[in-house]
């Protein structure tokens, strides 16, 4: 095997934790630490989309219509 340079596939983007350089092993993170951060974030519920409560008195008006 020759020892030639390999050419990155993507080009390297700030991480999303650190903002250090992101790596080819561990894309899009720079590390197998802030990747396994990010992965705990997912994994206890830190990242949700909010969800804004309806009231229950729209849904028994919508019943009562039909």
């Amino acid at each position: 095997m020759s020892d030639a340079k390999v050419t990155p596939l993507r080009k390297a983007q700030p991480c999303p934790e650190c903002g250090r350089p992101s790596t080819r092993d561990n894309y899009p993170f720079c590390s197998d630490r802030c990747r396994s951060v990010d992965l705990n974030r997912w994994l206890v519920g830190g990242y949700a989309i909010p969800v804004t409560e309806v009231e229950e008195n729209q849904d028994e008006d919508q019943d009562d219509r039909g």
